[in-house]
């Protein structure tokens, strides 16, 4: 078995509700579940405030298993992909963040995901699951990482506060 993470997110109707259920359509590879954190959207500004968190899973799946799972989900869920809208509004997000011992690029997908480092809402919820996660291609744990993003981008208030 192989440890992944799933990034999930909404910005749409019950965001809570939204990612509960994403949670319970990614079936019992689940191992746990970050708080979710309510974040200021990135790229188009011009929208709701999303809900943020991750999903550990344990799992047998390939990283392509995982993102076509994620895909279906997505669908399943009802999310619209606008390719001329890529951070719109969302009901669902789901993005492979990063898989135990796995390094690719490959077309659809990067891992570990090529803004994982630079996403306090991925960063904070990674923390808090497992902080001594190690970025394979930084060397630098979860907790160096949001140290660094925060150094970047000044404190977290108002950008990645825990929910309810």
């Amino acid at each position: 078995m192989t440890r992944a993470w799933i990034g999930i997110g909404s910005n749409l109707g019950d965001r809570a509700a939204n990612l509960e259920t994403a949670v319970g359509h990614l079936g019992d590879d689940v191992d746990a579940v970050s708080a979710f954190f309510e974040t200021a959207p990135v790229g188009d500004t011009n929208q709701g405030v999303f809900l943020n968190g991750v999903v550990r899973l344990c799992t047998q799946a390939t990283p392509r298993e995982l993102l076509e799972r994620c895909l279906a989900v997505e669908t399943r869920m009802g999310r619209l992909r606008d390719p001329d809208a890529r951070w719109g509004p969302r009901v669902i997000d789901l993005d492979v963040l990063h898989v135990e011992g796995v390094r690719c690029s490959e077309p659809g997908l990067t891992l570990p995901h090529p803004r994982l480092h630079e996403r306090a809402f991925v960063l904070v919820p990674l923390l808090e699951l497992d902080p001594d996660l190690v970025h394979p291609n930084l060397g630098r744990t979860m907790a160096q990482l949001l140290d660094a993003e925060i150094e970047a981008n000044g404190p977290l208030t108002d950008r990645c506060m825990r929910s309810g």
